[in-house]
């Protein structure tokens, strides 16, 4: 049967986006800011109108059928058009204005992005930064941020990515701990000594498993997957831990070991989707974190 093009509700529409990308009713609503119910009675309706199922319940979570992955397509190219829509609607205001949400890893964000911001409100002082930090990748085509910052070229559709620096790793270690383990003179040296590092099995990005990239089965005596507590810990005495060098500004008493001798980089890549990236205010971001990155030797390591 043919679906009539005015049986569907286009509020139907936006609340089976979220269900799809969330993966749960619940998760849905919050985002939502509305009801479990609504959000069940208006898929639903829109299931109705189709005269299909679109979402498994199982109890891991909703997974789309076919009928609903076709949806989710078509859907999306919607949202698209409509946001675009907005961006050009607002291209020619005189004044940049709007909130952005950037997306990052929490080290780079608390120890080195937010301190800074003091330059884009400088140049854009109608735009509010939304700094968000997240140990995965976030999905800037499935609008979980206006703007992603990651330490890896990730792939996707609608995806623009630009590499806007590189920064070095080293090792660090308080000077309490070095007096009472000594100092290692070689990079052999570091097997008799004790590690401060991420956890394991919370590591959901590969491009933060460093630590292994340099020392081979480190012994590692404290873990966390924050890299605020892995300093503070090295810098309490008890250990070692591997750090990007644009972070221990706020620690002089750490000291660098083998600094250039055992060492790694990360490349920087800023990462927008295609209808979002001649936004006025998505570019009044860009432009400052370009600016800051590529204005910092310390950001330009290859």
């Amino acid at each position: 049967m043919p679906i009539s093009f005015e049986s569907i509700d286009w509020d139907d529409l936006r609340v089976f986006l979220y269900a799809a990308r969330t993966g749960s009713l619940s998760q849905a609503a919050r985002r939502l800011q509305v009801d479990h119910s609504t959000v069940s009675r208006r898929i639903a309706q829109l299931e109705a109108s189709i005269g299909s199922a679109l979402l498994l319940r199982q109890r891991s979570g909703l997974k789309l059928n076919d009928i609903g992955e076709l949806l989710l397509r078509h859907a999306e190219k919607m949202e698209s058009a409509v946001v675009s829509f907005h961006e050009e609607f607002n291209a020619d205001k005189a004044l940049v204005s709007g909130h952005v949400r950037l997306a990052t890893m929490e080290g780079i964000a608390s120890l080195y992005i937010a301190e800074r911001c003091i330059e884009l409100k400088k140049t854009a002082p109608g735009v509010t930064l939304e700094l968000v930090t997240s140990p995965q990748t976030i999905h800037v085509n499935r609008r979980e941020a206006d703007l992603f910052l990651s330490f890896f070229r990730p792939v996707g559709q609608g995806l623009i990515s630009e590499k806007i620096g590189s920064f070095r790793l080293s090792l660090y270690a308080s000077q309490a701990y070095l007096d009472k383990n000594g100092t290692p003179a070689n990079p052999s040296d570091l097997q008799n000594h004790a590690f401060v590092s991420y956890i394991e099995d919370l590591i959901l990005v590969d491009s933060v498993r460093w630590l292994t990239e340099v020392v081979e089965a480190p012994t590692v005596v404290f873990h966390s997957n924050s890299m605020i507590a892995q300093m503070g810990a090295a810098a309490g005495g008890l250990g070692i831990v591997f750090l990007p060098t644009f972070s221990v500004s706020r620690h002089p008493d750490l000291v660098p070991i083998l600094p250039d001798r055992v060492t790694a980089t990360r490349e920087v890549w800023l990462n927008v989707h295609n209808d979002l990236q001649f936004s006025p205010r998505i570019l009044a971001v860009r432009q400052f974190l370009k600016n800051l990155f590529r204005s910092d030797p310390g950001m330009q390591a290859v």
